[in-house]
């Protein structure tokens, strides 16, 4: 029995979103002095995801997880391009090795916010997806 791994999947949806021509960073921004954020990108936030029963056997071979991506832009309209760059890109099932995946469920989010703490000034949206997996 085999379970499930939250990094293949984070990977996948990394990649997703890469292919839709957008920088990610995962689990947050670079923290380097001098660095100065992009006009625009997404920072990755998967959950650690759940191994879910797929019978009463107990085999905890499904996979469960919730995946925030936080989509940032120089301004509002930027932020919510970003967001749109997402949905497209998570549209379709993900491709993850040894795995059935589920198209991603697009959970939503909050409305647009201005992050002052930062210096430029930086909106941001964050959207949440549900990502499920199966055996493949």
């Amino acid at each position: 029995m085999t379970v499930p791994d939250v990094l293949p999947h984070a990977d996948a949806v990394q990649t997703a979103l890469e292919a839709a021509d957008l920088t990610v960073y995962l689990g947050g921004t670079p923290t380097e002095a001098g660095w100065t954020p992009p006009d625009h990108f997404a920072v990755l936030y998967p959950d650690p995801g759940m191994a879910v029963r797929e019978s009463l056997a107990d085999a905890r071979t499904d996979f469960d997880a919730t995946m925030q991506i936080t989509c940032v832009g120089g301004s509002a309209e930027r932020a919510l391009w970003v967001a749109g760059r997402v949905r497209q890109a998570l549209a379709g099932p993900l491709i993850v090795e040894d795995r059935s995946c589920w198209p991603p469920e697009d959970l939503g989010g909050p409305p647009v916010a201005r992050d002052d703490d930062v210096t430029p000034p930086v909106w941001f949206v964050p959207v949440q997806y549900r990502i499920c997996s199966t055996p493949g």
